[in-house]
């Protein structure tokens, strides 16, 4: 089994979840600041490390750095719930970002996981999403990690691992008991930029085999995510870190 190829310049280890959400802020607002005048497209994520980078993008100091008017926010992955629901993607980076800033609302491209016919909508939004990048790709991806080594709702040994067509389809997580929206790999690595962030002790163990084992795809989907033409990082924080062997003793610590 060949081994994953891994670039430790690409990978940072910063002291502590709240490190890691301000390092995130800078590297998106900078992104944004280089854009210039044209439009910049964001594909948001959920979990609770890009929430902490969504609350310091809200903040003035931040947030008076980024034009909104040419942000566009798109979704990596959505639950089948409506976008009132605890559990929506939407609602998480609503009421930790878009709620707070001057965001359009017709920026906000939401991934509706609450239609009842889930293929048309995942055909719809990728119709959207080509539409209004007009063939480009995404500047700037944000993906966590889940404690299986899954990324958007990409989850181990289910069938949107092999998609080679379609950049949204839904996705059946026998493990989950339900279906879910999600980003396919071959739309996700045709971004400019892919940002990782992954936090906690109990990511630790898989980490070390994401970066440092064999290439399992099946069995760690977020493997598969290599960007083709642009960069791939990863901010970790310590603890995320910690089972990282001699290939992590010579990573970037700040």
């Amino acid at each position: 089994m060949r081994r994953r190829a891994f670039d430790e310049k690409n990978v940072r280890v910063l002291p502590d979840p709240d490190a890691v959400a301000d390092t995130a802020a800078q590297i998106v607002v900078e992104a944004v600041e280089k854009g210039g005048d044209r439009n910049f497209s964001l594909v948001l994520s959920g979990g609770v490390a890009p929430r902490r980078l969504y609350e310091r993008l809200a903040i003035s100091t931040n947030s008076s750095r980024i034009d909104w008017k040419r942000l566009h926010c798109f979704w990596g992955d959505e639950r089948c719930v409506p976008p009132d629901h605890p559990d929506s993607n939407f609602r998480m980076a609503k009421e930790a970002l878009l709620d707070k800033v001057s965001i359009p609302q017709a920026n906000i491209h939401r991934l509706p996981g609450e239609a009842p016919d889930l293929a048309l909508t995942a055909r719809t939004y990728e119709k959207e999403i080509r539409e209004l990048l007009k063939g480009a790709v995404f500047d700037l991806v944000l993906l966590g990690m889940g404690g299986d080594g899954h990324t958007a709702s990409l989850f181990p040994g289910t069938t949107a691992l092999h998609e080679i067509v379609r950049w949204v389809v839904p996705n059946n997580v026998p493990q989950l008991g339900a279906y879910r929206l999600t980003m396919t790999p071959l739309c996700i690595n045709q971004a400019k930029t892919i940002l990782f962030l992954v936090t906690g002790k109990e990511k630790a163990e898989r980490l070390k085999e994401v970066l440092e084992g064999p290439y399992e795809p099946d069995r760690l989907p977020i493997q598969l995510i290599c960007a083709k033409e642009g960069r791939r990082l990863w901010l970790l924080d310590e603890a995320a870190a910690s089972g990282l062997g001699v290939t992590g003793s010579g990573l970037r610590r700040t």
